[in-house]
């Protein structure tokens, strides 16, 4: 008894002199690292040249998006939500959670199954996720139902910490946590309380949910006194096991939140991953890791930059998008991966196939570039992010079902999802399951983008704006430009109308990107008189005194070819940066000229009495031995595909 008070008491005293001086972590390799906690220390406010515009003030108008949205939101409010807390329940022993399967009176579907059965070691993940599709959908939407079915979810999960004894709100037990501390594999448990901590906070941000903020404070105590214990026990190694990542950011938006010390400790205790270290020595952090697990990283360390303005944090984010991005190739998607891990650099060809772009990496990649595009205003982030939704949001999202693909192949006769095939409603619950019904409710929030001097239009999407600047009302409008009958078939997604109306005359800044996939000058005219575009590529800012205003936008738009990195004669076809897949099940030869793609795809049109209806970026092949069809990937659903093919004259 009194060695055991003793060691108590050691460990305490150890566990201050750590705190009081310098952090000595054992990395992940189990290589002694001091720390220098300074980092996490605020010195200046950090430098974001633009804001998020609240999701609140964003509508989608009809066309693609909005049909997606709403496809997503059907399935969302579609799922149970007991079925949704079956775990936690299970964890509780709430008498809800208390149901024997006996024959002939439970059947398969009174429960979710896949990642979410009560057998599977991620089990209740998914929860998290549906409380953030809830959270925005209630914000963009103020639809009651949501919100009163996410309300619910949120009390119950207060009862099940209730039931745990007022801290642990988890779907799967405590001992998971001690197992990964002793090195027992477990399944990243670490990843699947994460989920439910981001569900909670983006439930506080969105919906202003006060018992979500107070469980979610709750659950952080028991994070808080883990940690504690494995900084005693000098096995502070420990809390980087089980696919740890987005924790980081979790504590960082807490303490920006509350500023309190425990989410301090936190940041600190979880903010020296190895790769953090790696990328400030310039080394290569990410060939062959899974991406995945090492994307989330970025954001931790971009939200510690947001909220304490230290710019190593800024540094570190910067370093990772160089490694990711910049100095690696990706395919035409924007996907960087196979089989969930990173393609080494110079590599890309040799893995083109089934089980490409994994599509949480996508989702995941696109917050990345949401925060560099915020701090700097450069519109390559937003070029990023357009590619991505398109040829993976949209395109890994079933155009009928809604369902997810979880991988995008991008080798020769795949149907998407690779070896996984589409998810199941409820049979399935992949991680990627997950980002899907997130993914499709973050549309408002990348559109537009408040600076100091106006507003900068980041995304071509459909949607309204209502906005307020010197307490004058601002309404800021964008679609397509309707055209009548007039014989005219050569209209197209990149001709568009603004318009900006306002209480009274107001002047401001409107920047609008022009896109990197541009070969031509935008046509721009101000209330019918052009404008002086004087780049391809870029911004262009237009400032002036508004009040009932029309802003008319043409992008000359034309079919592209982009080359498989490291090789020859291979090639993808674009129109802007949306990817044509060909209907093929084999790879088939094409024969052309490589600088001139219309001489191997013509355009299809079709169209209706007295209004000219035309399919968006729809393509036949021209002169070929086999004269296949091209649409845009994200059309696709269960036919098979073919995107990179090689060309010869």
């Amino acid at each position: 008894m009194y060695r055991k008070l003793i060691y108590a008491i050691f460990c305490s005293i150890l566990f201050q002199i750590n705190i009081q001086a310098q952090i000595v972590y054992i990395d992940n390799s189990g290589k002694e690292q001091s720390f220098d906690n300074k980092v996490f220390e605020s010195t200046k406010q950090a430098d974001i040249k633009l804001k998020a515009v609240p999701v609140e003030n964003v509508k989608l108008l009809p066309g693609l998006f909005q049909q997606r949205y709403e496809l997503n939101k059907k399935y969302v409010m579609s799922l149970d939500n007991d079925k949704l807390l079956q775990n936690f329940y299970f964890e509780a022993g709430l008498e809800k959670g208390n149901i024997m399967l006996q024959r002939d009176e439970q059947g398969i579907d009174d429960f979710y199954w896949g990642w979410e059965s009560p057998m599977n070691q991620l089990r209740g993940h998914f929860l998290g996720h549906w409380l953030s599709a809830a959270a925005y959908l209630y914000a963009e939407t103020k639809d009651e139902e949501i919100k009163a079915k996410a309300d619910k979810i949120v009390a119950e999960l207060a009862l099940c910490q209730k039931a745990n004894g007022g801290q642990w709100v988890g779907s799967i037990p405590e001992k998971y946590m001690d197992f990964i501390a002793s090195g027992h594999h477990i399944w990243s448990p670490q990843y699947t309380l994460h989920k439910t901590l981001m569900g909670l906070y983006d439930m506080y941000t969105k919906t202003g949910s006060k018992q979500a903020l107070e469980v979610m404070e709750n659950f952080a105590d028991w994070f808080h006194t883990w940690t504690d214990k494995l900084i005693a026990e000098n096995n502070a190694a420990a809390i980087y096991q089980g696919e740890t990542s987005g924790m980081l950011e979790i504590w960082a938006n807490l303490y920006g939140v509350t500023k309190e010390q425990k989410y301090l400790d936190l940041m600190e205790r979880y903010g020296n991953p190895n790769i953090f270290q790696e990328l400030q020595q310039g080394k290569e952090a990410l060939s062959n890791n899974h991406a995945n697990a090492s994307i989330p990283w970025s954001h931790g360390s971009a939200r510690i930059y947001e909220v304490t303005g230290n710019d190593y944090w800024k540094n570190v984010t910067l370093a990772f998008w160089n490694d990711a991005v910049n100095e690696r190739e990706s395919f035409c998607t924007g996907g960087q991966n196979c089989g969930e891990h990173w393609i080494p650099k110079g590599e890309l060809a040799h893995f083109v196939g089934e089980n490409n772009q994994e599509h949480c990496t996508v989702y995941n990649m696109i917050r990345t570039a949401d925060y560099l595009y915020r701090w700097t205003g450069d519109p390559k982030y937003a070029d990023y992010i357009e590619k991505n939704i398109y040829n993976g949001i949209l395109a890994q999202q079933n155009p009928n079902t809604g369902m997810v693909a979880y991988f995008l192949p991008m080798g020769a006769g795949y149907t998407k999802g690779g070896e996984k095939g589409w998810g199941d409603p409820t049979k399935d619950f992949f991680c990627c399951h997950g980002t899907l019904v997130q993914a499709h409710t973050r549309y408002n929030e990348l559109i537009y983008f408040e600076s100091n001097d106006g507003i900068s239009v980041s995304q071509y999407i459909p949607s309204e704006l209502k906005w307020k600047k010197n307490n004058t009302n601002v309404t800021i409008t964008q679609n397509f430009k309707a055209y009548e009958w007039n014989n005219d078939y050569n209209i197209s997604r990149w001709d568009m109308v603004f318009t900006v109306k306002s209480d009274k005359p107001i002047d401001f800044m409107l920047d609008l990107r022009l896109p990197a996939w541009l070969k031509e000058k935008a046509v721009i005219k101000v209330n019918g008189i052009p404008e002086t575009v004087s780049m391809i590529n870029g911004t262009h800012s237009i400032k002036r005194t508004w009040n009932n205003d029309e802003i008319t936008i043409e992008f000359p738009t034309e079919l592209s070819l982009e080359p498989l990195p490291d090789t020859k004669n291979r090639y993808a076809f674009m129109e802007g940066p949306i990817v044509l897949a060909g209907l093929s099940d084999t790879d088939i030869p094409l024969h052309g000229d490589v600088k001139n793609p219309s001489s191997i795809l013509s355009r299809e049109y079709e169209q209706q009495y007295r209004v000219a209806r035309w399919k968006q970026s729809h393509y036949n092949t021209i002169n070929q031995d086999h004269n296949i069809r091209f649409v845009p990937l994200y059309e696709i659903a269960d036919e098979r595909y073919t995107i990179y093919f090689p060309i010869s004259k």
